[in-house]
């Protein structure tokens, strides 16, 4: 990562000097009459780095407090010159009173500076480590806060400097949210000794297509790709937007061949499929194949992963499948070692990340809660030539038109400290389960469990009330699956049609996000487009969306390619090595959503591993498309991994 001086006094005097400026040119007084916020409205220099913008840096006169929570905090700062979008390019910022020496403005603000002399859980002002939500259901538009926010007290109470930053989201087209918040952080970069917080400890966290950009932010760091983007909103320059780590739930990422990995790892739970239809999804899974093994992905071990054609199914076997197989095995056994018997099958709530904006799991419809006014039968596409899988999800009639989605933000109330919805909380957040009841709306057949089972073994029957597909070692509590097909049959069902990120309706979230900002949705799986290029009805319309531009010049495929962690983890890209990685990784999924393929989340975890992350990695067994983790609760455990890796 690179390096920030600590602590450097920002004076404008330098930065006019290297500007090749005098005061008197410049007609001001002296920096010492300056307020903090003048003196950085030019050109400043930092140890190693020269922030470039006449942004102006945090006013220390304007803090607000929260005497409940002890927090000092201020909202609606603007973090780029030039926003494309006033609603979403502003920040907050909310500090633990301990760091701070304040003084009362009488008039409900506060001037505060900066105490390095106190700790709060082993931390101070100085070595406090910065957190960011990124929440952004199916790459929504998130709000920045104009007010409090409650939630931000579990994470000042731990020591650590909470940044609530807004951004553009799926309507903007990409890469816009990751563009902003990139342009967020280098904000924050360029306050370094002004507030407090260790500039160097910045960690993302977020779940499902939160979890997909803040993934993106640690793997895309400092890379140029972006750089005309934040050129063109204002963004600081000359300064890192680099992550120190990132926590991932249910990353809906790797989109390039997302389409392609549903079919491998869901399609054989489809039934009821054209010749056609099948003949697509097959071309779709050995395409999937065929990128695996010139992935280079490699195990612990240094072995190459890689998939061979099999007898049945679509390559089905090799040492890739093998190690598959593993982290299934490897999520069960985990179960059955914290789960003590009698177990009860819970229905709870907590947080999602919604609707058909991730895979096809039902919302509540709230807006701005998961479903963001996503068409009800989105995964309903009939045509004369290749459909999708034609199954109706009961909401809506088949017949009903294609509507795009909107692009509405979460709601700043009733979150959870995460910043997505509070389990609970009355404001319709969607149920979700455990392995019985992964919202089968949409998903036929599979797996049902309910009620109490009295041992292991018992719950073990119960997965095989279909057919024995776990063998059970009850001496040593260790379970192995017959295969991964079987696993899917019975636990991991799809619930997207073909073409389950790029729809060939172009109904997905993504085909909006891979639009152009106008309104207008877009194709961009490159391997879809060359599977139905001589179709009738689709062919043409893939091929146009591959040649056609953005306002940066940049295609449809360079900017998945921006909005792919892969692009700059694995040699398969042009992307490896030209961009500044997050050092810590945590990535955790429920094994049983319907989603987006298992493979999603192990290639990312396989890809940082080869590059040399450290990664904490675990599917939960029995949990879908949630913040899933198999002890704990998500906050405390993403505040302990965060101490983990500082201390």
């Amino acid at each position: 990562m690179v390096k920030v001086g600590r602590r450097i006094g920002l004076f404008l005097a330098a930065a006019l000097m290297l500007s090749g400026c005098s005061n008197s040119a410049a007609g001001i007084e002296s920096s010492a009459a300056q307020t903090e916020a003048e003196t950085s409205q030019a050109e400043t220099e930092r140890a190693g780095e020269t922030a470039v913008t006449s942004l102006p840096q945090i006013d220390s006169t304007k803090w607000q407090y929260n005497s409940d929570d002890k927090v000092y905090w201020q909202t609606g700062i603007s973090y780029c010159e030039n926003p494309a979008d006033e609603n979403y390019e502003t920040l907050g910022i909310f500090v633990p009173a301990a760091y701070m020496n304040a003084k009362d403005n009488g008039d409900g603000t506060f001037t505060c500076k900066i105490n390095n002399q106190v700790a709060v859980k082993g931390y101070t002002a100085d070595s406090a480590p910065i957190v960011i939500p990124v929440n952004t259901p199916g790459y929504s538009a998130m709000e920045a806060p104009t007010d409090y926010v409650a939630d931000s007290v579990s994470y000042t109470s731990a020591g650590f400097i909470y940044v609530a930053a807004g951004c553009r989201g799926r309507d903007a087209g990409a890469p816009a949210g990751v563009t902003d918040l990139k342009a967020a952080i280098r904000y924050i970069r360029y306050n370094d000794g002004v507030i407090p917080g260790d500039v160097d400890r910045v960690f993302s966290f977020g779940m499902s297509g939160g979890g997909a950009q803040s993934a993106l932010l640690g793997a895309t760091g400092d890379s140029e790709d972006y750089e005309s983007y934040l050129t063109a909103i204002g963004a600081v320059s000359g300064i890192s937007d680099a992550v120190t780590g990132s926590m991932c739930w249910c990353p809906i990422t790797e989109l390039d061949y997302a389409d392609e990995a549903y079919e491998w790892n869901l399609g054989n739970t489809r039934t009821d499929l054209t010749e056609q239809e099948q003949t697509l999804s097959n071309g779709m899974a050995e395409a999937f194949a065929t990128y695996i093994n010139e992935l280079g992905l490699k195990d612990s071990s240094g072995n190459a992963l890689t998939l061979t054609e099999s007898e049945s199914g679509v390559y089905q076997s090799g040492t890739y499948y093998e190690y598959l197989k593993e982290v299934v095995e490897t999520s069960l056994n985990n179960f059955l070692e914290d789960t003590t018997f009698p177990y009860t099958v819970e229905t709870k709530k907590g947080p999602r990340g919604g609707g058909r904006d991730q895979g096809g799991q039902k919302s509540d419809g709230i807006p701005g809660q998961g479903d963001h006014g996503v068409n009800k039968d989105d995964n309903k596409t009939t045509t004369d030539s290749v459909k999708a899988v034609p199954e109706n999800d009961g909401n809506s009639p088949a017949d009903k038109p294609s509507e795009k989605p909107d692009d509405k933000a979460a709601p700043q109330g009733d979150k959870a400290p995460n910043g997505d919805a509070a389990p609970d909380a009355g404001n319709g957040t969607p149920d979700f389960y455990a392995m019985d009841g992964v919202d089968r709306n949409l998903a036929t057949g599979g797996v049902t469990l309910s009620g109490t089972y009295e041992t292991a073994q018992d719950y073990i029957d119960a997965l095989n009330a279909d057919g024995t597909w776990v063998n059970y070692d009850s001496a040593a509590n260790t379970a192995t699956i017959t295969s991964i097909a079987d696993f899917t049959n019975a636990c991991k069902r799809a619930s997207k049609g073909i073409g389950a990120f790029d729809a060939l309706d172009e109904s997905q979230a993504e085909n909006t996000l891979f639009g152009y900002g106008d309104g207008t949705t877009s194709h961009f799986d490159a391997t879809l487009a060359e599977l139905l290029k001589d179709d009738a009805t689709y062919g043409a319309t893939f091929a146009e969306a591959m040649e056609k531009t953005d306002s940066e010049g940049k295609t449809v495929t360079e900017r998945g390619n921006m909005y792919n962690p892969l692009y700059y983890l694995s040699g398969y890209y042009d992307g490896y090595q030209k961009s500044t990685v997050a050092n810590y990784w945590r990535i955790r999924t429920g094994i049983a959503q319907s989603d987006t393929s298992l493979t999603t989340e192990v290639n990312l975890m396989l890809a940082l591993k080869n590059y040399g992350a450290d990664v904490d990695f675990a599917t939960i067994w029995g949990e879908g498309h949630t913040m899933a983790e198999s002890t704990g609760d998500y906050v405390t455990n993403f505040i302990e991994w965060v101490n983990k890796c500082l201390k």
